[in-house]
């Protein structure tokens, strides 16, 4: 008879075993994410309308425009830009020949930025009055180089027209364009 117990004995104490101490769980691992989105795109804005003063033949007149700003909400990881200005012509009456002022004879300098915000290199494209540039054709305003995320730029450009001699009497208008990429 001790023969038949011994093996129900072992298998008794194996069963108690096994119930006795429950098998560790193995980790349970949950995949997490979110997205980061911008708060918007690349935006330039720039002053309606500035009036650059009175002058005559053969005399400059200059002034600043007023505020540019870049506005880059793209929450890139290379928020990188630049700003691009150019004039058309300035025209008075009829536009003919003595009633335009060639876009050859405005210049444009940025100046220093007078607000930004952000990491990264913010560069004005001409810091002072002797970097002025004429801009018949797209000049580089400002730029920004490296950083990351979101990031603004404001500066206050001064625009210069050189009235040529035999230009007439009148209200000139010009439109200068800021653009940013």
């Amino acid at each position: 008879m001790r023969k038949k117990l011994l093996p129900v004995a072992l298998a008794g104490v194996a069963l108690a075993a096994g119930f006795a101490t429950p098998a560790a769980a193995a980790p349970g691992d949950t995949i997490v994410t979110l997205t980061v989105v911008g708060a918007g795109g690349l935006t330039i804005t720039v002053p309606a309308s500035a009036n650059l003063g009175t002058g005559t033949e053969g005399s400059t007149v200059s002034g600043q425009l007023g505020s540019v700003t870049v506005l880059d909400q793209r929450a890139s990881l290379t928020p990188n830009w630049t700003a691009s200005v150019i004039s058309t012509d300035f025209v008075t009456g009829g536009g003919t020949a003595s009633e335009t002022i060639p876009s050859i004879n405005v210049t444009y300098w940025s100046g220093p930025a007078t607000a930004t915000s952000g990491d990264g290199t913010f560069t004005p494209g001409q810091p002072t009055a002797a970097d002025a540039q004429i801009i018949n054709v797209p000049r580089t305003a400002f730029s920004h180089t490296g950083g990351t995320g979101s990031n603004f730029a404001s500066w206050n450009p001064t625009v210069e027209v050189a009235i040529p001699s035999g230009a007439v009497g009148g209200v000139y208008t010009g439109t200068v364009t800021h653009s940013v990429l």
